[in-house]
């Protein structure tokens, strides 16, 4: 090769590279936060598998080829306020976070969305259950995504009321998301012609139900409603089997339970529980794809709708951020991502209400026997599918002080 020859291919080569350069500098940066407990109750059904959705999303959305440079972050809040409010203030103030997804854990989730609002970011919460984050907690930052103690209540409380459990006592752990439970259960218990006869507050977390349990048998109640979730949930599943609860003629209405959940008791043990969820990897071919891809990168798992929606949200908002070109400012995305209809593999189609509600169908579900499951992860029937316009609280009801002088349906 002659020297010029040799000259002109470096001049090619060192332009490329220029070109390259000048196009990265020209991507937006986008930085995720996925913040939830990775060693706690809530480790199996959020944690790394919820971390692993928002890559593939971001990998799925393509960013380079939207004008965008993604990076995804993560950390454990161990399911305590104060150490998600400190790890949320250093991702906003030094670390260039633009945007928190999960955050299970309703007492955390409710500090990060004011942190949230305060330096206006984005907080698109999948794990968390509280439905006071659409409701007098609202703000034009967040998003709460995948499901609420509200959407639950109306599932698996209208249902249990349908089978004629009348009366109930809760067993309730005593913190946000717990309180949130009961008090939308109860709501809808009462209005629909059921009685509460009493209840009884468990720490968080929790490993031992036995007197709880036994408090509860004792009460006569027909329903005993488990508000409680993860690991806490398990438990009282568990031990109420070794009780005999379901045995002696009561019924057990888990509010909120995982897949993750239920794989662990197995169906000897959880054969017959009926319970409200958003999403199951089994439903249709694009869940079971979705799915498939999952379990390759956590092997022997699969997803949980916490991790689903933490995909599903991360599209959307990522769509948002390439229709501003900027993810600087919180509150304009998130009213991009209202104003745009949502659209994913894993929810269908949907919307995001101006309380900050993402709506979708959700799904009463009952845990297969074990003669009717034909692999490890065969666990859900479908028992009815909800609206979404039925699904979650009509917005009037909520409280979200956003919506003064709106017209709130």
């Amino acid at each position: 090769m002659t020297v010029r020859h040799l000259t002109a291919r470096l001049l090619g080569t060192l332009c490329a590279l220029g070109a390259g350069a000048a196009l990265a500098a020209d991507l937006v940066p986008v930085k995720i936060g996925v913040l939830n407990d990775r060693s706690g109750v809530y480790f199996d059904s959020t944690g790394e598998g919820s971390v692993v959705a928002a890559r593939m999303a971001v990998e799925d959305f393509k960013p380079e080829e939207h004008g965008l440079k993604v990076e995804v972050v993560s950390a454990d809040h161990q399911n305590k306020p104060d150490v998600g409010a400190s790890v949320t203030r250093q991702w906003y103030d030094r670390d260039g976070v633009d945007a928190v997804f999960d955050v299970p854990t309703s007492s955390v989730a409710l500090a990060i969305a004011q942190i949230t609002k305060e330096k206006n970011k984005a907080f698109i919460n999948s794990g968390g259950g509280t439905a006071d984050l659409t409701g007098p907690a609202c703000t034009p930052n967040t998003v709460h995504w995948t499901y609420d103690t509200a959407a639950l209540a109306n599932g698996t409380g209208k249902a249990i009321l349908k089978r004629g459990g009348k009366s109930w006592y809760f067993i309730t752990a005593d913190y946000a998301f717990g309180l949130a439970l009961e008090r939308d259960t109860k709501a809808v218990v009462e209005k629909n012609g059921g009685t509460v006869v009493g209840g009884v507050r468990t720490p968080f977390p929790n490993p031992d139900f036995s007197s709880f349990l036994l408090q509860a048998q004792g009460s006569g109640a027909q329903v005993i409603g488990l508000a409680d979730a993860g690991l806490d949930a398990a438990n009282a599943i568990k031990q109420a089997h070794e009780f005999g609860v379901r045995q002696g003629g009561q019924t057990l209405a888990a509010l909120l339970i995982a897949i993750t959940d239920i794989h662990s008791l197995g169906l000897d043990v959880a054969q017959g529980l009926a319970f409200t969820a958003s999403f199951y990897w089994d439903l249709n071919d694009g869940t079971r794809a979705f799915a498939e891809r999952f379990e390759k990168r956590m092997p022997g798992k699969k997803p949980t709708s916490y991790q689903a929606g933490v995909y599903a949200s991360t599209l959307h908002y990522l769509k948002a951020v390439e229709a501003l070109h900027s993810a600087k400012d919180g509150a304009a995305v998130v009213a991009k991502m209202k104003e745009m209809p949502t659209d994913d593999p894993l929810f269908g189609k949907g919307m995001i209400r101006p309380d900050g509600r993402k709506i979708h169908p959700m799904y009463l579900f009952e845990a297969k026997a074990p003669s009717e499951s034909k692999g490890e992860w065969d666990l859900y029937k479908v028992l009815e599918t909800i609206p979404a316009e039925q699904a979650f609280r009509p917005m009037s009801e909520g409280g979200c002080p956003m919506l003064a002088g709106m017209t709130a349906k």
